[in-house]
């Protein structure tokens, strides 16, 4: 059998950390109180606050926001952050106006609403985190800060290609058949 970096069991904490993590995010009863929460006539998204905290970002420096912009800052294709912002224009969040600069592009701002999400959730986040840390020495909270960026960034910038997810199966298969041939 081959040695693999499978066998170093830092990167195997790792690994599951971050399934525990995304786990603890992704939870279905999470996702159904977020919409409950949401007391307007349309439920809030999870993908809406992806798209308010995106546009209000990156309106932050004051030149216009597009949808290729969105899509580049949520990392999906352009058809995916066209859907999810044209979802946060329905629910009143953005708004869409022509670019000055080129009519055939779209200038996206957050509406009033808009902005109190964003800062609600800003607040709340923090207060979250805050709370999760409060036993953490300014300078764990200080280190791990810099190693999360600086991973979150690694990960951003070489992202896993979708296709080792079918080398998993494949490989688990031929494991499989070799141990039936033995």
């Amino acid at each position: 059998m081959r040695e693999t970096v499978t066998d170093d069991p830092l990167l195997s904490q790792i690994g599951t950390s971050l399934f525990r993590l995304r786990r603890v995010w992704a939870r279905p009863d999470l996702m159904r109180k977020v919409g409950a929460q949401n007391p307007g006539p349309k439920p809030l998204q999870l993908s809406n606050l992806m798209v308010v905290t995106a546009v209000g970002r990156l309106g932050e420096a004051g030149a216009e926001v597009t949808i290729g912009a969105v899509a580049e800052r949520l990392e999906v294709d352009p058809s995916t952050a066209s859907r999810l912002v044209g979802h946060a224009i329905d629910a009143g969040y953005v708004s869409r106006r022509a670019s000055a600069s080129d009519a055939r592009r779209a200038d996206l701002r957050l509406t009033e609403p808009g902005r109190r999400v964003m800062e609600s959730a800003e607040r709340h986040r923090s207060a979250y985190l805050a709370e999760i840390m409060r036993s953490w020495p300014e300078s764990d909270r200080v280190e791990f800060a810099r190693l999360l960026t600086a991973f979150a960034d690694a990960i951003s910038g070489d992202p896993m290609d979708p296709s080792r997810i079918s080398e998993i199966f494949s490989e688990a298969e031929g494991a499989e058949h070799t141990q039936r041939v033995e």
